[in-house]
């Protein structure tokens, strides 16, 4: 078919001719969708151990405060409403199951009110107890207060009475496509690839161990690797990590605050080198060491 007779309106085929309005569409550019734009806030905070009281109400000041900020999701340390007590050595497990509680707890059901109360989506860290087991997980819940996502840390390392999960949900919201890594889940590669995979634009990684130099670059890495955002939120640490490995922002001194950043997700995000895959070719990578 001859272009200049589709943008001129001359006859094509049979005697179809093309509307001048059709060839002025086609002689126009394509209009992308407009971004999407949202500041997330990562609450660098340090929780008190074993106390959820105390641990909530930090959660409720620094919460609002982000919200009145402008806000729109809001994300804690790993572990933030029990003090992250899990790792610890020795521990009691019957004041550790005491300590845990289901999603739909109490507790948690404050959280919930929270996050409905103050329309903002809220990342929460917490012990869930499951039946007879307990999980180290993130619970999202959304402006109107429904859990919006729950993940359970899958690889758990040392901790002593914490079940491993083993799914790796990505949400969708009006803020893009978000996937949920914890602490040790992000030193394993193939975990921000799964979710990246799956089509996440965004990866919340509450963690509350290792911190530092060999971390940030690490952070860098898994966001430039995959093509997406990073939101790291550590006691000690917070980092906001762009798609192509830039920190956008960060804490700044050692006090308890609030990191806010800038998220923009447009064509930009998923279009790095994770589009030169060749998956036939990986299949050892599931072998055992």
């Amino acid at each position: 078919m001859d272009r200049g007779a589709m943008m001129d309106g001359r006859e094509i085929g049979a005697g179809m001719q093309l509307l001048p309005v059709f060839a002025l569409l086609l002689a126009s550019p394509a209009v992308s969708a407009a971004p999407v734009e949202f500041v997330v806030a990562g609450l660098r905070v340090v929780p008190d151990r074993w106390d959820k009281e105390s641990n909530f109400r930090k959660l409720d000041h620094y919460a609002r405060e982000a919200a009145a900020r402008g806000a729109q999701v809001v994300i804690t340390p790993e572990g933030f409403l029990d003090g992250y007590v899990g790792n610890d050595r020795p521990l009691d497990k019957d004041k550790y199951f005491a300590v845990a509680e289901a999603l739909d707890g109490p507790l948690m059901g404050r959280v919930r009110e929270l996050a409905r109360e103050l329309k903002i989506y809220l990342a929460v860290g917490f012990p869930e107890l499951r039946g007879r087991q307990i999980y180290n997980s993130v619970a999202v819940f959304g402006p109107d207060g429904r859990t919006v996502s729950h993940y359970s840390k899958t690889h758990c390392g040392g901790e002593l009475w914490n079940t491993e999960g083993s799914a790796f949900p990505v949400v969708s919201t009006p803020f893009g496509r978000w996937g949920t890594l914890i602490c040790l889940d992000r030193q394993l590669p193939e975990t921000a690839r799964i979710l990246a995979i799956k089509g996440a634009q965004m990866i919340l990684i509450p963690s509350y161990g290792m911190h530092g130099e060999i971390n940030d670059v690490l952070m860098r890495a898994r966001a430039y690797e995959n093509s997406v955002y990073v939101v790291f939120v550590h006691p000690k640490r917070c980092l906001v990590v762009d798609p192509k490995g830039s920190v956008i922002s960060q804490d700044r001194g050692d006090t308890d605050q609030v990191v806010y950043g800038h998220i923009r997700l447009d064509e930009r995000v998923g279009r790095g080198p994770i589009r030169a895959r060749r998956p036939e070719i990986y299949g050892e990578i599931l072998e055992k060491r």
